[in-house]
């Protein structure tokens, strides 16, 4: 099998496959990685359906992938989920679900970072209800329509290494909140999601898998300041070079994504279900300091996967 790396991109990671016939669902397709998937994946014969909180930014955005699915011979469809909003993620679910049409791979791509304090529509802190239990609800709403053999890819971020996932106190109701530490939350809880999602359906075939894009520039870093981009780098970077280690790049958009399509379309299942993927591999385990390369113990731990799952279902109210 072909090996990629950081460097590879959505081009170089598809290069042979023929995805004609295959469905993908790509949440968060009105920007950055999410147009760029589902433009990779169309590009290659793929019906893709795509998912925005706001359609006239996604029709705006996604011209490319209707280029490419004309192009490759697949097709491109928008539908509307807010996943801050668990009607909205209902709703979204409900019509999937009454349409009926399965779907070989969903990718759970959508996401904010760094935000300042906030409360979703149903009262949930802003990262963690966006990034962790929209999806969770509408994934496990829709995981009928995930045909026998699929799969589930979760992206999630070396951020994860920020925290922890704190299921005494999910929505800072006690404590101080801090941006990168409830980024961190949203994004440990996106592999655990992962986790479990792989372990309670791998009976049938579908394997789930998390992954960490890499760092890339993308509307994603909207509520940071340029000052605060540099700070986090410099902190990285002090950090690998006392470790000997090699310092940050930022990937571009097609380098970014292209761990995505290779959980999605060409990664052997078997090799990367329930576990955590970078730079086109699976990731080592590493607890080390820093914001660098490999996974911690504690996102991919399955004990603590099934306790977020039980206080998920009794955050949103569903049993799953």
């Amino acid at each position: 099998m072909t090996q990629f790396n950081a460097k590879s991109t959505t081009d170089d990671v598809l290069t042979g496959v023929d995805l004609s016939g295959q469905r993908f669902l790509v949440t968060g397709v009105s920007a950055g990685l999410g147009v760029e998937t589902a433009r990779a994946l169309a590009a290659h014969g793929a019906d893709v359906v795509g998912a925005a909180r706001d359609l006239t930014k996604a029709e705006g955005a996604t011209g490319a992938v209707r280029d490419a699915a004309k192009a490759g011979g697949g097709s491109f469809e928008l539908i509307q989920l807010d996943l801050a909003s668990l009607a909205s993620v209902r709703a979204a679910a409900d019509a999937l679900n009454a349409d009926g049409r399965q779907f070989d791979v969903v990718i759970a791509n959508a996401g904010v970072m760094a935000a300042p304090f906030g409360k979703t529509e149903d009262g949930f802190e802003t990262q963690f209800g966006t990034n962790h239990l929209g999806h969770f609800t509408f994934v496990n709403r829709i995981a009928s329509l995930i045909k026998d053999g699929g799969r589930f890819v979760s992206l999630a971020s070396s951020g994860h290494r920020f925290s922890d996932v704190n299921l005494e106190d999910p929505n800072f109701d006690n404590g101080d909140y801090e941006p990168w530490a409830a980024y961190g939350r949203s994004k440990t809880a996106n592999i655990l999601f992962a986790v479990e999602f792989d372990r309670r359906h791998k009976a049938r075939g579908v394997r789930a898998t998390a992954l960490h894009p890499g760092g890339i520039h993308t509307e994603l870093a909207r509520h940071l300041d340029d000052g605060a981009i540099e700070a986090l780098l410099e902190q990285i970077n002090a950090t690998a070079r006392e470790a000997g280690g090699e310092e940050f790049e930022f990937k571009s958009i097609p380098q970014g994504a292209a761990t995505s399509v290779w959980a999605a379309a060409v990664a052997d299942p078997a090799e990367v279900g329930g576990r955590y993927l970078e730079d086109c591999h699976v990731a080592e385990l590493a607890d080390d300091d820093g914001l660098r390369a490999g996974v911690r113990a504690y996102a991919i731990d399955p004990d603590n996967a099934k306790a977020l799952w039980a206080k998920s279902e009794e955050m949103v109210g569903e049993r799953f």
